[in-house]
């Protein structure tokens, strides 16, 4: 049956305005509907040290509101005045097997928020034993995120550890002792390592496809930048001093919303990335979500400085202590190999008891470089309870009155 006339126009008008505004539709880039799939406009700048950062160009009146995740607004603390008494947490991971009672001994005016990771009886405990120490550090911002203390100091359960830098003997329990909570206020984000190695100055890339053995989780961080952070593009370099410890000041942690803490605990909990692997990853993630920058390797002078208070009086002045510490360990090494011979080819001299003229002249040689290292020390010490000295060491102002 013909349809009349009418109908006919009708129908094919309407046809045509659904094909004109399909072909509208599809003609539109997917970063121009906003209000469609909650994204703003992208663009994309490099910083010095190589790595990439993503920012959100909101000047086409795009409300960052509609982002995924609108970038945190990091502002820089202001320190209390001279003899305020922070409010303090040590935030620990550990297993039923590994002892924190040095914590109460070394540590006593230290609040204390010990999760036992394979262990759901303990008081303190994950929803599930994955990514190591990054579960434990989540569920506590997540469980108490609105009764902070002013900082908080997120660590591993050992007392000693090699990553704990020399000048504290790797002892964690001196470390936090010399920690100035200031700085981590200032700056609202500290690594509590200074040293370089590893991590620092470009460790992580995470376009690589090759995998290497030291770091096996390299191949993976770009799968896990892009569930983690999918407004922000994948950055070239990602570094930080190791081992995932540092503090937080409180106004830090809350300048990023209590669910994006919900939403990265979750990711780790459903992702099919290994418990190894995912613990590793994050330990070049917290700058990031801290920060907002990929690549986070302050000078080793201003963070010993500013951060603890040995104070050398600049890079040369630092380099020059190295040495003498690599002079040490040289000698020390020769030492070693001396006594060996000595011990097992009877090179040592019967008549003075093993004691030859190479063995007193290189223990004269260690305990002369050994005074130089206490005496520079000892003088770093004292230039860092200046707090002006610490100021200038860091580059930052200073004024009369100034505590910090």
């Amino acid at each position: 049956m013909l349809l009349p006339r009418r109908a006919v126009l009708f129908l094919s008008a309407c046809f045509f305005l659904i094909l004109l505004l399909t072909a509208r539709s599809l003609s539109r880039p997917w970063r121009d509907v906003p209000q469609v799939i909650g994204l703003g406009d992208l663009t994309t700048s490099h910083n010095a040290s190589g790595s990439g950062s993503t920012r959100w160009n909101i000047s086409r009146g795009h409300n960052p509101n509609d982002l995924y995740a609108p970038p945190p607004n990091f502002i820089p603390g202001t320190p209390k005045p001279p003899g305020y008494k922070y409010t303090k947490t040590m935030v620990v991971a550990r297993t039923k097997q590994e002892d924190t009672t040095w914590i109460a001994e070394e540590l006593p005016d230290w609040e204390r928020a010990v999760y036992v990771a394979d262990d759901p009886s303990a008081p303190l405990h994950p929803p599930k034993n994955k990514g190591h120490e990054v579960m434990i550090y989540l569920t506590y911002i997540v469980d108490h995120y609105d009764r902070l203390p002013d900082v908080a100091v997120f660590m591993h359960s050992h007392q000693v550890a090699w990553h704990n830098d020399n000048l504290f003997g790797g002892d964690a329990a001196e470390l936090l002792r010399r920690l100035n909570l200031n700085r981590v206020v200032r700056e609202g984000y500290m690594n509590t390592r200074c040293g370089y190695g590893p991590g620092c100055p470009a460790w992580m890339h995470p376009g690589a496809i090759e995998s290497d053995e030291s770091k096996q989780e390299e191949t993976m961080l770009a799968r896990a930048w892009g569930e983690l952070f999918p407004d922000e593009a994948i950055p070239n370099v990602l570094a930080q001093p190791c081992c995932a410890q540092f503090a937080l000041s409180r106004d830090r942690i809350r300048s990023i919303p209590h669910a994006r803490y919900v939403f990265y605990r979750d990711w780790l909990l459903g992702t099919d990335l290994s418990d190894y692997i995912t613990g590793r990853i994050w330990e070049y993630l917290w700058q990031y979500v801290f920060t907002g920058e990929a690549v986070v390797c302050v000078e080793e002078t201003v963070c010993l400085c500013d951060g603890y208070g040995f104070c050398f009086g600049g890079n040369e002045e630092f380099r020059e202590y190295q040495a003498l510490e690599a002079k040490v360990s040289e000698l020390q090494g020769d030492m070693a190999s001396w006594m060996w011979f000595a011990d097992n080819l009877d090179f040592a001299d019967e008549n003075d008891g093993g004691a030859g003229e190479d063995d007193i002249s290189l223990q004269e040689k260690i305990e002369g470089a050994e005074k130089q290292i206490t005496k520079t020390l000892e003088a770093a010490v004292e230039r860092g309870k200046n707090p002006k000295n610490r100021a200038l060491e860091a580059g930052r102002p200073w004024k009369d009155g100034d505590g910090f």
